[in-house]
């Protein structure tokens, strides 16, 4: 049995690649199934018959970061990426291990047939079934569809992409005798080498949307550009649809308040996030994000993301300057610090640095206002007292930032955070963010 869990008003299915394949070629009788990704998500919106085939296929699989971001906003938990491309391979060895043949239907002419020449070539004992192109119009289905069956295929591959894919299927599924049919979108093109695919890193860093969108600008603009934040909308909206459990440390008000802010801002505020990722790249050696664990809500830790201010040595260096921190107390902070780059010191002053955290308030690890998140290492020398402080989700501001910033000794930081959590509301939380913009303004204590 696969596990589900639903997202958009449409079931996903968590589970392995194993268990996914598995699932899908013993179920008894036709299976149908598709991949769901942030594109997808945008299409259904608009196209209610594509929204309409999804329902009814019986696996609906999830593709991409943008589902798994989805699910966490909506808090629930996507542990498993199954997208076509990277299930092709997995699913063809089963099949020849089986001793099931395939049929690939769909791409431009020629395609489809020297895909199948590359997939024989890389999973041994593969039986292709047959191949045609995806360029029929509808009133020549029944001929495609009476060539297929007497292929005998088990397994039908449909590239045509999305909307068209699925919807063909929809309408023509009962008439296919093959076992498996299963909308694959660009997979053709990718194992044909028409397309290149992205690098094994940024597709594991689920970045492979911006390769594609370098490779092919022009026609992934809208879907990527557009379509991301549009998702990123869709998303937060399913957020707020989908019951929680009551919390007192982020109720509903406060969670609305921030996916709703955290998304506009990241939209509104995308010139400023990429001239500032240019920056940091140009003017010093490392990665553009520096991610950090830090300790949240009842002490669960989390990668907070922040643009990197420091050399990539900051870390191994840090030790060597706690003598000379200028906070009293146990949080480290230094006005003039050596291991900053030559941006460094700018970005923090009007806190961009802190900016991709808006990523983090929408995964709901963080709040747009609640105490700062501490690393482990401060968390494990506080008194008793200021352990009270992880009784609430943390933030990228509180009262403390708005009245000093780095200025605020330890000890009445931890006092102004219990006061916070004493008296949170959704209107204190508007009037810190109001007070916060004045404060980055000023640039006061930030260092």
């Amino acid at each position: 049995m696969v596990k589900t869990l639903s997202l958009f008003g449409l079931r996903i299915a968590d589970a392995d690649r194993i268990t996914a394949i598995a699932a899908l070629l013993d179920r008894p009788g036709r299976t149908t199934a598709a991949f769901v990704n942030a594109h997808c998500v945008n299409v259904a919106a608009r196209d209610t018959a594509y929204k309409r085939a999804l329902r009814a296929a019986d696996f609906l699989l999830p593709d991409g970061s943008g589902m798994a971001l989805a699910a966490r906003m909506a808090g629930r938990r996507l542990d498993h990426n199954l997208n076509g491309t990277d299930l092709s391979h997995p699913l063809c060895r089963e099949a020849a291990r089986r001793g099931l043949s395939i049929y690939l239907l769909g791409a431009r002419p020629g395609i489809a047939r020297e895909a199948a020449r590359k997939l024989t070539l890389a999973v041994p004992g593969l039986r292709i079934a047959g191949t045609r192109d995806g360029f029929f119009d509808e009133a020549d289905s029944d001929a495609v569809i009476a060539r297929i069956n007497e292929s005998g295929a088990d397994i039908v591959l449909v590239a045509m992409g999305v909307p068209m894919q699925e919807s063909w299927l929809y309408r023509h599924r009962r008439q296919l005798d093959a076992r498996l049919a299963m909308g694959v979108g660009a997979l053709f093109d990718f194992e044909a080498g028409v397309v290149p695919r992205a690098p094994g890193s940024l597709r594991r860093a689920g970045l492979e949307w911006t390769w594609r969108l370098a490779v092919e600008p022009r026609r992934m603009f809208r879907r990527y550009v557009l379509g991301n934040p549009a998702f990123v909308w869709r998303a937060a909206r399913n957020a707020l649809r989908t019951p929680r459990p009551r919390s007192d440390a982020m109720p509903w008000t406060k969670r609305l308040l921030d996916l709703t802010v955290a998304s506009a801002a990241l939209v509104a505020l995308s010139p400023v996030l990429i001239g500032t990722a240019l920056a940091v790249r140009l003017t010093s050696r490392g990665p553009v994000l520096f991610r950090q664990e830090r300790v949240g809500l009842d002490g669960e830790r989390f990668t907070m993301l922040k643009f990197r201010s420091m050399h990539v040595d900051a870390e191994a260096r840090r030790a060597a300057l706690l003598g000379q921190s200028e906070r009293e107390g146990v949080c480290f902070k230094m006005r003039d610090d050596p291991r900053l780059t030559p941006v460094g010191g700018l970005i923090r002053r009007y806190s961009l640095d802190e900016l991709p955290q808006l990523w983090n308030v929408i995964r709901g690890d963080m709040s747009l206002v609640g105490p700062r998140p501490a690393l482990p290492e401060e968390v494990a020398a506080y008194p008793i007292g200021a352990l009270r402080r992880l009784r609430a989700v943390p933030g990228i501001t509180g009262i403390w930032q708005v009245s000093g910033r780095a200025e605020i000794a330890f000890g009445r930081m931890v006092a102004m955070d219990l006061a916070y959590i004493r008296s949170r509301s959704v209107l204190l939380d508007m009037l810190l963010l109001a007070l916060t913009a004045r404060a980055v303004l000023a640039g006061r204590g930030a260092y």
